[in-house]
């Protein structure tokens, strides 16, 4: 049942699982947006360095647990420490709720592998002893009008099934939903994710010397 959680105390670093949903980067499965100017391997190579850069930022965080729900197969860009659950079938809406229920034993914050420019500051004020006092729900919003990261303290499955995804307005429905419920909601930074070649090249120039800024510049330089 959604609503506030009431007044609880200050919570302990370390408390919060982190949830990373993500498609296993693979030739024609993941960022199809970037072909063109890029090629479906290029591309492919681009969604795997942004999920390492996701994964080594989320093992940087007092998480309680970190859990990558993953619709594939694992592959060596998966670091020791990330516990791997399969994504269940059906649209994103179902897929997020599935992966709040599974981890529906305390607190959860839910982010993608689309912001490589995703650092432990960012997610501090989640993570850090005092983020659920007063707070039911933290929103991250992101340019395109999605969302990039959505924490529960009470995971609620009710919470993201029906939100319409991948449109202008996802995030604002999302939020509503939150609010709708009673919810005391928090913001996070607002985040450029990365769907398109211009995306890349803001994000890239966002997060220098990350895996994904790297092979980005790699790729870009032979299209310029």
């Amino acid at each position: 049942m959604s609503g506030p959680v009431g007044p609880r105390p200050e919570s302990e670093a370390g408390s919060t699982t982190v949830l990373v949903i993500a498609k296993e980067p693979r030739p024609g499965h993941v960022k199809t947006r970037l072909t063109p100017p890029f090629t479906p391997v290029q591309a492919a190579a681009l969604a795997e360095a942004a999920l390492a850069d996701t994964l080594e930022t989320v093992l940087r965080c007092p998480a309680r647990r970190r859990v990558l729900f993953l619709d594939g197969a694992p592959g060596r860009w998966l670091p020791p420490g990330i516990e791997v659950i399969s994504q269940v079938s059906g649209g994103l809406d179902e897929r997020l709720a599935a992966a709040f229920a599974a981890v529906a034993d305390g607190p959860a914050l839910l982010v993608g592998m689309d912001t490589p420019q995703l650092t432990p500051q960012l997610l501090a004020p989640v993570m850090g002893p005092g983020a659920w006092r007063g707070c039911d729900a933290w929103f991250g919003p992101a340019e395109d009008g999605g969302f990039w990261a959505l924490g529960l303290a009470v995971p609620d499955p009710a919470l993201l099934r029906g939100i319409p995804m991948s449109t202008a307005y996802t995030g604002a429905a999302q939020r509503d939903r939150l609010t709708g419920a009673g919810l005391r909601v928090r913001d996070l930074p607002l985040l450029r994710d990365v769907d398109t070649a211009p995306d890349a090249a803001e994000v890239a120039a966002a997060a220098p010397g990350s895996r994904f800024a790297t092979r980005w510049e790699r790729y870009s330089s032979g299209l310029l």
